[in-house]
């Protein structure tokens, strides 16, 4: 539990500074980050891919998927 939101922290944490902008927080970097574990892993799953390279797989694709939400919600924000 505690390792998740770690690498949910330094997910979300990663997808602000790829996506810049007004950032959303911690608690919305850690929201996102988890969220973004989550989404990440169902479209690495859809395109056939897997996080299989431990920590780093795990926070590539957490981040990827954090990026997607951040993007989807600027586009619902607009």
């Amino acid at each position: 539990m505690i390792w998740t939101i770690v690498v949910g922290i330094v997910s979300g944490w990663l997808a602000g500074l790829i996506m810049k902008g007004d950032g959303y927080g911690l608690i919305w970097d850690l929201v996102l980050g988890i969220a973004g574990a989550v989404v990440g892993g169902w479209l690495f799953g859809l395109l056939g891919l897997s996080a299989s390279g431990g920590t780093i797989g795990t926070i590539v694709v957490s981040t990827a998927g954090a990026v997607f939400l951040i993007f989807i919600s600027r586009i619902i924000r607009r």
